[in-house]
């Protein structure tokens, strides 16, 4: 694995005991190129998703995922993370920096200062800091909201994503983001909506950073504020209730050390926030389907001449003997990272987190229970490395 730009040649389909394979993205910035690393080592298996879904920078990633051919899909990733990172004097090969960042405090200092020039400059071809400060701004305008422009980010998806390809349905897309007006959730999904750049952007419109984005006359900020993981959609939104497996690539981790200081009190605030409560969320929807599956099994025993009755229409419409296998992947934060790490755009640090995401994955995927159909009551198999893993 390396960062030079190489055609990928895998366009085979690995076949699966599932109806629908989903790869589902988590927002969390900088750290998004760890979700590339995943892809790639999906896709050197031979493991290319029908349905992606993404919040934040996930539904960037996942459009240049969705907007392109399985054998243009790594090249694209990468492009993207090469272009908006930074190539600062300490990323430079024969650097003495790069030595001494081999101190995780030495290290800690150099990503805090790839943190405060995104902060001061911006990252290329994804956001630049705004000529007038916003509060000297007219009010009422969007760059009186926020303290950057995204405007570059609609040119970079437009060179690297083919929006008539993503609206083809060879690959089903979903984008999580929030109506400022209202604060309801939606998700812009190709199988009810057109999808084009405002949509990828208004997913990742994190205020006050970054301005509201307008479609159809509402504006939207980034999905994460509600929710940062698109589980529950993919799995509500399917309504043939598909057999199901589904990587979920999340940046944040939900557990973590007791901070010591203010800083690392900043860092715990933000993965707690951000973590969405993944292992939560799952053991309740392994409750839930329990259910489901049980009633299933019900209705299969229950005499023909009731297949009328309006109540037991009501019951089949909720039950279900699918099954599902979630298998988490999920970025651990190193430990010179500090609360910034969202917004730390080195390409150090950059292809870190790629082959962070490119080890977990290819580890996770030397499992064979990763693959196999859940023989479980509740239907619903999950996997981590970090807590089920024998390596």
């Amino acid at each position: 694995m390396n960062f030079q730009l190489q055609p990928h040649l895998m366009t085979a389909k690995r076949k699966l005991p599932f109806e629908c394979v989903t790869l589902l993205l988590q927002g969390g910035g900088a750290l998004g190129a760890y979700q590339g690393g995943v892809y790639e080592a999906l896709a050197e298996a031979d493991i290319h998703p029908n349905w992606i879904a993404g919040i934040s920078i996930g539904a960037i990633n996942a459009a240049i995922i969705a907007g392109n051919p399985p054998n243009s899909r790594i090249d694209r990733l990468r492009e993207f993370w090469t272009q908006v990172t930074s190539s600062a004097p300490w990323d430079w090969s024969g650097n003495p920096f790069v030595d001494l960042a081999r101190s995780d405090d030495a290290r800690n200092l150099l990503n805090q200062m790839s943190a405060g020039m995104a902060a001061a400059f911006g990252a290329t071809g994804f956001f630049s800091t705004r000529a007038v400060m916003p509060w000297l701004q007219p009010g009422g305008t969007m760059a009186a909201t926020s303290f950057y422009d995204t405007k570059h980010l609609r040119q970079t998806l437009e060179r690297l994503v083919d929006f008539d390809r993503l609206n083809a349905g060879m690959t089903r897309f979903s984008a999580g983001a929030v109506n400022v007006r209202t604060g309801n959730f939606v998700y812009f999904d190709t199988n009810t909506h057109k999808i084009a750049p405002e949509h990828v952007m208004a997913s990742g419109a994190l205020p006050p950073g970054f301005p509201a984005i307008e479609i159809d006359g509402e504006h939207y900020w980034d999905g994460g504020l509600v929710s940062n993981t698109p589980l529950q959609w993919v799995i509500e939104s399917n309504p043939r209730r598909e057999d199901t497996l589904a990587f979920q690539v999340d940046l944040w981790s939900s557990q973590g050390a007791l901070p010591r200081n203010l800083p690392e009190v900043a860092t715990r605030h933000k993965e707690i926030q951000f973590s969405s409560r993944t292992r939560a969320s799952t053991e309740q929807f392994k409750s839930v389907h329990r259910v489901q599956r049980a009633l299933a099994a019900l209705l299969r025993r229950l005499p023909g001449d009731l297949e009328e009755n309006d109540d037991l229409k009501i019951l089949k419409s909720v039950a279900s003997d699918k099954v599902y296998n979630i298998v988490h992947l999920i970025y651990r934060a190193r430990n010179y990272e500090g609360h910034s790490k969202d917004h730390e755009f080195s390409r150090l640090s950059m292809q870190d987190h790629w082959r962070a995401g490119y080890h977990d994955a290819v580890r996770t995927l030397r499992h064979p229970e990763v693959f196999a159909r859940p023989a479980s009551l509740d239907g619903v198999f999950t996997f981590d490395l970090e807590r089920d893993g024998r390596e």
